[in-house]
């Protein structure tokens, strides 16, 4: 678990610790002030290239040399979405645009604590797959041969984003199925009109 606080980081006093409602906090009684001690987000991105998604092989701990989705620590003073496109870049080299959100679930970690997971579907939009500054490696995986990844967090997102898009795919390939046997038989189906559109 992270270091325990001890000093009042505005007078240096020694903290107590007081009850506010049910909850016991650090309290310093010079400053007349609680601390609270709230979950760090972490954002993460899905990016999918022909239903091939993003991996990042970390260079770092925790979990070097696993793979997981490009994530981090969201900043102070920026958005959630922001912190999202940030990480993609600086992990991967890719320039992303947020298309929506995939899931949200609390973590925690021995090395900091209860986290917040927060995970997007994002759009390529510019750059190419290299690796940044916490990565050792970044590749397109398909989904049926991704390697075991460090998080649960990342596996239960990518389970929610193949459920978001199990509809979608369908319909896309029944329409490339009704297209090639179109095709062979010099017939026009609504699909293929479809497909030109």
């Amino acid at each position: 678990k992270p270091d325990k606080r001890v000093f009042c980081p505005y007078c240096s006093q020694h903290l107590k610790t007081r009850p506010e409602g049910e909850v016991l906090r650090d309290y310093c009684e010079h400053c007349e002030k609680f601390f609270y001690d709230n979950p760090l987000p972490v954002v993460s991105a899905i990016v999918v290239d022909d239903r091939n998604v993003l991996l990042v092989k970390r260079k770092n701990d925790p979990h070097k040399g696993e793979w997981c989705l490009p994530m981090g620590f969201a900043e102070t003073g920026e958005s959630i979405e922001a912190s999202a496109l940030r990480e993609l870049l600086e992990e991967t080299g890719i320039l992303g645009k947020i298309i929506n959100l995939v899931d949200v679930v609390s973590g925690y970690s021995k090395m900091y604590g209860d986290l917040i997971f927060i995970t997007y579907e994002a759009e390529q939009i510019d750059g190419n797959a290299t690796p940044g500054d916490d990565a050792a490696e970044v590749r397109f995986f398909p989904f049926k041969e991704m390697p075991k990844l460090a998080l649960a967090s990342n596996t239960r997102a990518i389970s929610a984003y193949l459920r978001s898009k199990q509809e979608y795919w369908a319909i896309i390939d029944s329409f490339s199925r009704s297209a090639g046997i179109a095709g062979a038989k010099g017939e026009d189906y609504l699909s293929d009109k479809l497909l030109r559109l």
